[in-house]
């Protein structure tokens, strides 16, 4: 499972502009795919064999009397999620009254922390970095976001403990998170499971402090579902706070094989609802979405249809991925859902052979060439599957950089003609031919 590392500090230190230049691999793919919100919170950073979590958070301004209370709950829940936290503050300026009651904050949490000196541009002002000792922190760090000094230098620091990040299971059970907005019914759908299966094996609270593991046999094999739902720490008001509370999924998704995303068919698709489908993409897991209250629909048949037209455009992003229709409170249309999970499971951990997906992209190509650039067309020699978990496929071309984004959705598409893969994404890498990797 992939480590949890949060940005915290005062307004204006640059968290924002560190957390994209850490993630910036990652938002370039995210840039290429329609439909899916810009305004993140959370990204993922690959570095070397290492790969975590990155959450971003608001500016902490406790000396201000309208001090928005929900950033600083944003913050704590941030904090609560972390493994390591970043504090960033800002090298050019003084410490301030603010960055010593973050510090206090933070020394509260028994975290372990870097401080990140931001804006330090260059050698001149390497000597601000004494400044920041009487924080009282061990590991300190000086770099410039803006002009990506010192960034590798921080990346080295904050995964020198990690483990090199895979995609092996950790487990036989195959694990799936019920995730969604607040009130959308995730809780009752995991009572409808078990209630409805019967022979559960046991029940363990809190691998992770805020989610519930359950382990249940169906049809002869064991499944984990992770809740998310009964998520509370000081009070309600943590689970009011719509924007923030994907937050506390974030490691029930990273721990799961399977996300299904509870969409609340009284309310209707909100954009919330897109922000959490995104942190499973990014995440790279396979997706069910469920609609939920189903039962609140008066005419069912005539807006089921409706009902996918919707979703299909709003989710364009995820043609891929099934739709269940059911009431957990009724347990009208259950025995839907099982089925979904572990047809996305075998998608997410399908392996296809090298002969049958070379004749598979021999086939796409001869139907449809890749478009010429300055005179010259993309080759495909050779594709090979390297990975599960989800699928990711390794081309061997003459050049990646005559890769147009149009031709990799049609090779994408081609694939999943030709192979069922409904409820996992793939991943297509272009290798040039006589690249070292």
């Amino acid at each position: 499972m992939r480590k949890c590392v949060c940005l915290i500090g005062r307004p204006n230190t640059g968290k924002s502009s560190l957390f994209n230049r850490l993630i910036n691999e990652k938002r370039a793919i995210i840039a290429d795919t329609p439909g899916v919100t810009r305004d993140r919170i959370y990204g993922i950073v690959n570095y070397k064999d290492k790969s975590f979590s990155l959450i971003d958070t608001g500016g902490i301004d406790l000396e201000n009397a309208t001090f928005n209370e929900n950033i600083r709950i944003q913050a704590e829940i941030a904090i609560d999620e972390a493994d390591i936290i970043l504090f960033v503050v800002d090298g050019r300026e003084d410490l301030t009254l603010n960055d010593l009651k973050v510090r206090d904050m933070l020394l509260r949490s028994n975290k372990k922390v870097i401080v990140v000196i931001n804006k330090i541009d260059d050698n001149k002002h390497e000597d601000n970095i004494y400044n920041y000792y009487e924080l009282g922190f061990e590991r300190l760090i000086t770099v410039s976001a803006e002009h990506k000094r010192h960034i590798n230098e921080l990346l080295d620091l904050i995964t020198e403990d990690f483990n090199e990040y895979t995609t092996e299971q950790d487990s036989e059970d195959i694990k799936f998170s019920i995730i969604g907005r607040p009130n959308v019914g995730k809780s009752s759908l995991v009572n409808a499971l078990l209630g409805e299966n019967r022979q559960i094996v046991s029940d363990v609270a809190g691998t992770t402090r805020d989610s519930v593991d359950s382990r249940f046999t169906y049809d002869h094999k064991d499944y984990l579902v992770i809740d998310t739902a009964g998520m509370r720490k000081k009070g309600k008001i943590y689970e009011n706070i719509e924007k923030y509370s994907a937050i506390r999924s974030l490691k029930a998704i990273e721990r799961s094989d399977v996300c299904a995303i509870v969409i609340d068919a009284e309310t209707g698709i909100q954009e919330h609802d897109k922000h959490i489908v995104s942190y499973a993409i990014d995440a790279g897991k396979a997706i069910v979405l469920v609609v939920n209250k189903w039962d609140t629909i008066e005419n069912k048949d005539a807006d089921i249809k409706k009902w996918i037209e919707k979703i299909r455009y709003e989710f364009q992003f995820i043609p891929y991925a099934p739709i269940v229709f059911l009431s957990a409170k009724t347990k009208s249309r259950i025995h839907t859902f099982m089925p979904a999970i572990i047809k996305a499971y075998e998608s997410y951990t399908k392996e296809i052979k090298t002969s049958v997906l070379n004749d598979i992209i021999r086939d796409a190509v001869a139907l449809h060439e890749a478009p010429s650039y300055k005179g010259r067309r993309l080759k495909i020699y050779f594709c090979n599957q390297e990975d599960v978990c989800p699928p990711k496929f390794v081309f061997n071309v003459n050049s990646k950089s005559l890769v147009h984004f149009s031709y990799l959705r049609y090779l994408e598409n081609k694939i999943r003609e030709s192979v069922d893969l409904e409820g996992t994404p793939i991943i297509i890498k272009f290798k040039n031919k006589n690249e070292d990797e």
